[in-house]
């Protein structure tokens, strides 16, 4: 299959404003916090292109050298990030015993965007960068922590990317160690981290998720759909990060099909009045697709994240369609999926998918 790498400042780049995995651009292992310094500032409505990296490749417990651990898949050194082996190799200060693996880029400022408000982002396009990904269990992480992985501390497993008959991108997989690449799964290329910046100046882990969005995982995430995240600092200071080829609702390994892409996202602020007349109270992430409203639940404990998730659901047709919460809980239980996000990221996250074709009539 040929391929166009998408080197730093190579290749197709959509918007005039360009941001780079690189330098001052990302933090490693840390989200944005009150204190940090946007390094590009935009208005609401523009489009920003954003390469990330996949932290797969880069970590400790693969030599931190992409070059050398993708060269044993046998990856051509055309076909190594600049910027990954960049990173792994500088003296960035991430402490391994206390951060998190993510590299996140940004964070850029929205102006305009104030506490109170929320900021829409809207994945317009996801490009992949590399013809290959890694999918990893380590650290007895993951849905089977005492059965997995066995005898090992870290489990990668590569994962080339093929075309199917159609032209179609496929991701695959051998069903043997060092077997032919025979299983095929289609990819749908997402951000799993897209946030803003916390209150205060403490910089949170980039494992688990939260009111500011981060790390939540939702597969539903691709192109066309967009993320409303409330507004907690002056500028929203908005980041993105964890690029994935392919994800099953779960996630259930600890990572997904992990491989870097080239984004472009809009930013839109939706201000407060507005955003309580369209959603309610938000006091999470909210997604939105072309075929659905997702309203997200997320706690340390399943229940309680399906408890919020259900709650969030109730007020969002409350506010966006007058429905009555007796009625709304009683459509929700005949109508609306609830699928688990992701079990792996401390803060389990539950999503709810709300078909929009349902309420047409109104």
């Amino acid at each position: 299959m040929d391929f166009d790498t998408l080197q730093p400042q190579s290749g197709p780049i959509r918007s005039p404003h360009y941001l780079p995995a690189t330098g001052r651009n990302v933090l490693w292992g840390r989200l944005p916090c009150a204190a940090d310094e946007a390094v590009l500032e935009v208005d609401s409505g523009d489009e920003v292109t954003i390469d990330t990296l996949s932290h797969e490749g880069i970590l400790e417990d693969q030599g931190r050298d992409p070059l050398g651990y993708f060269r044993g898949h046998g990856v051509d050194r055309d076909h190594v990030l600049d910027d990954a082996i960049a990173l792994a190799g500088s003296d960035y200060p991430r402490d391994r015993s206390s951060d998190g693996p993510h590299v996140v880029t940004g964070p850029i400022r929205v102006r305009g965007a104030r506490p109170g408000d929320l900021l829409q982002m809207t994945l317009v396009e996801a490009l992949p960068r590399v013809p290959y990904g890694v999918i990893s269990n380590r650290h007895s992480r993951g849905a089977l922590p005492e059965e997995y992985p066995a005898d090992l501390e870290t489990v990668s497993v590569f994962s080339a990317v093929d075309e199917d008959p159609d032209g179609r991108r496929v991701g695959t997989l051998p069903v043997t160690p060092g077997g032919p690449q025979v299983v095929r799964f289609p990819l749908a290329p997402f951000l799993g981290i897209m946030g803003v910046a916390v209150s205060g100046d403490t910089r949170p882990h980039s494992v688990p998720p939260g009111p500011h969005g981060g790390n939540i995982d939702i597969n539903l995430l691709t192109a066309g759909s967009a993320l409303y995240l409330p507004v907690q600092v002056p500028g929203a200071l908005a980041y993105v990060g964890d690029p994935h080829f392919a994800q099953g609702d779960g996630e259930v390994a600890l990572t997904a099909m992990e491989a870097s892409l080239r984004v472009t996202v809009r930013f839109d602020v939706v201000e407060q009045q507005d955003a309580l007349q369209q959603f309610g109270r938000l006091v999470g992430p909210l997604a939105e697709t072309r075929e659905f409203l997702v309203p997200t639940g997320l706690s340390v404990d399943l229940d309680e994240a399906v408890q919020h998730c259900v709650r969030a659901a109730i007020g969002l047709l409350g506010a966006r369609y007058g429905m009555d919460p007796h009625l709304a809980y009683a459509y929700l239980s005949a109508a609306t999926d609830f699928n688990i996000s992701q079990v792996v990221d401390i803060v389990k996250g539950v999503h709810a998918r709300i078909r929009v074709a349902d309420f047409a009539a109104l």
